[in-house]
């Protein structure tokens, strides 16, 4: 049964990336993978809050299995970022790159915390 949890996770979470990224990125006529960055912030923004549930006991097992390792696990992409930052690089546009990476990170990094601040002050 977990792992058809993983799969109906991963079967949403596959084409909402793809939608998503194909939706910002065609409002930003723009060299930065705005695509990716926001299926990226938007995955780890999930997980925080999931995770912060589940330590508050308000996610189960399943939901995790659901949500974390099946949706967050297809909607997030480290293969595509990377790929886009060494694409941004070979162009020669390193402050591009360096701005992919170092906001990836850190925006990335905030919406775990958020999530997870979040779940605490809803089920906490």
């Amino acid at each position: 049964m977990n792992w058809l949890l993983v799969i109906v996770g991963g079967m949403a979470g596959a084409p909402l990336r793809y939608l998503t990224d194909r939706a910002v990125q065609s409002r930003h006529d723009a060299m930065f993978p705005w695509g990716t960055f926001t299926v990226n912030v938007m995955g780890c923004l999930v997980l925080g809050l999931l995770t912060g549930a589940a330590a508050a006991g308000a996610a189960s097992s399943q939901l995790q299995l659901l949500l974390g390792t099946g949706l967050c696990g297809a909607l997030t992409t480290y293969s595509t970022f990377s790929y886009e930052t060494l694409r941004l690089a070979e162009d020669g546009a390193w402050l591009f790159a360096a701005a992919n990476v170092a906001g990836s990170v850190a925006a990335g990094v905030g919406a775990a915390f958020a999530g997870a601040g979040l779940a605490e002050a809803v089920w906490g």
